[in-house]
């Protein structure tokens, strides 16, 4: 059944959409410093949040369109 399941489109799809996820999070172990459980301290949690909220905000930037700049003359 697993077999069947990896063979459809939908599981290709749901493969992409988890690697996008799953790459931040090597992202932000190296801005932090790999030091494990990254939220297990309060001020560590702060940290991670911030440095997650910064990532988020890279991120949606890329999705708004740049101007585009008018004709010089």
């Amino acid at each position: 059944m697993a077999r069947d399941i990896v063979k459809t489109e939908r599981y290709a799809v749901s493969r992409r959409q988890r690697k996008k996820v799953e790459m931040l999070f090597p992202h932000l172990k190296r801005l932090l410093g790999s030091q494990p459980a990254l939220t297990a301290r309060p001020e560590r949690r702060d940290e991670f949040f911030l440095a997650a909220a910064a990532q988020n905000l890279q991120k949606l930037a890329k999705l708004i369109p740049l101007p585009i700049p008018a004709p010089a003359g």
